[in-house]
């Protein structure tokens, strides 16, 4: 949209805004993870819960596990409280959460445990997300967007493959360069759920929604291409089919200089920056194509003082007069102090 065209009138919600050129009120900011260890009131409700899976799949505790830090720190958006390892527990494999281990699923290394998968019942197994989303939308203020989200198929891939997180994915990668017909399959099928899984939650009252490819930095330049943006663009076609006015904001960590083919192919209205895309490139070249997300280094967060108070302005001044949603250039670290979030915001809010 040209400086010299009237933008559409504010829906009042500043994510919102920025996402669909509209001019916002003030510069939005919200956190990946904001929803999580770092608050006490969370870990007493995951106490309170029994078990992490039992947390997600508690559409009451789930939606106030979500309201948390909107009522400590008032972001201007609230992720929905879930994990992107429900869809493939959904698609029938079997998955744990591990205290000191994190998330441990049975491994799918062979076309029999691809065929082990059915996507008959997905979105039946994942109707609590969607009645926390109802939740949530009830009690959200009027100024408030909520995000929805999935994980990408290559990111969720990985866990599936290997049956847990690993330094470098190794067995997923080894799947891709093997070409194994179930691998291709596997990567298929997750578009097509994610599809599901994304419109069920705008459905449910998600404003917008993000796609999460946390391991998209690991691929070679052909893989990026088939691995990271074509499921992309099937998502976001798919997506928009039915919610065509629904802004999709994508998170392709890692991606360096390959974001911007990253955003000329999949159209995302949104882009999430890891904390190593240099702003100003990101603001000449990335600017032209997406709103701008990020890119705080989530360390800097959790150390604080003055790195932090730089680190803030260094984002808000390159930033200046860009389409730009504050965030974090990963998930916030769960030893973040809380007074330096709220340093972050404080901040972010006096400059904007």
């Amino acid at each position: 949209m040209s400086e010299s065209m009237e933008r559409p009138a504010s829906t009042g919600k500043s994510v919102l805004d920025v996402l669909t050129g509209r001019e916002p009120s003030h510069r939005p900011i919200w956190l990946m993870r904001q929803a999580g260890r770092y608050l006490p009131e969370y870990l007493e409700t995951r106490k309170n819960a029994g078990s992490f899976l039992d947390l997600c799949y508690a559409p009451e505790l789930a939606a106030e596990v979500t309201l948390q830090p909107i009522r400590r720190f008032s972001f201007d958006a609230a992720i929905i409280f879930a994990d992107i390892l429900l869809l493939p527990h959904a698609l029938g494999q079997r998955l744990e959460f591990l205290v000191g281990e994190g998330p441990v699923l049975e491994p799918i290394t062979s076309g029999e445990d691809f065929a082990n998968l059915s996507r008959q019942r997905v979105l039946e197994h994942l109707n609590p997300v969607f009645e926390a989303l109802k939740i949530v939308r009830g009690e959200l203020a009027d100024d408030k967007t909520l995000i929805g989200f999935c994980g990408a198929p290559w990111t969720v891939a990985t866990y599936m493959i290997a049956g847990k997180g690993t330094p470098d994915q190794r067995p997923a990668r080894a799947a891709a360069y093997e070409n194994l017909p179930w691998f291709g399959k596997l990567i298929d099928l997750l578009c097509d759920v994610s599809i599901d899984y994304l419109c069920a939650q705008i459905e449910a009252g998600a404003d917008a929604v993000q796609i999460f490819d946390t391991w998209a930095g690991i691929l070679t330049a052909r893989q990026y291409d088939s691995l990271c943006i074509e499921p992309t663009m099937r998502i976001v076609r798919g997506v928009r089919e039915k919610f065509p006015d629904t802004p999709i904001i994508g998170f392709p960590r890692g991606s360096g200089v390959r974001y911007e083919a990253y955003v000329r192919a999949t159209k995302v209205d949104g882009v999430g920056l890891d904390w190593a895309v240099p702003l100003e490139w990101a603001g000449e070249t990335l600017a032209k194509h997406s709103v701008l997300q990020g890119n705080l280094d989530p360390i800097v967060l959790a150390t604080g003082g003055d790195a932090l108070d730089q680190a803030i302005d260094d984002i808000v001044e390159s930033l200046d007069g860009r389409s730009h949603i504050f965030n974090l250039g990963h998930g916030i670290l769960p030893d973040t102090p809380i007074a330096n979030v709220e340093r972050l915001v404080d901040r972010v809010r006096s400059g904007a």
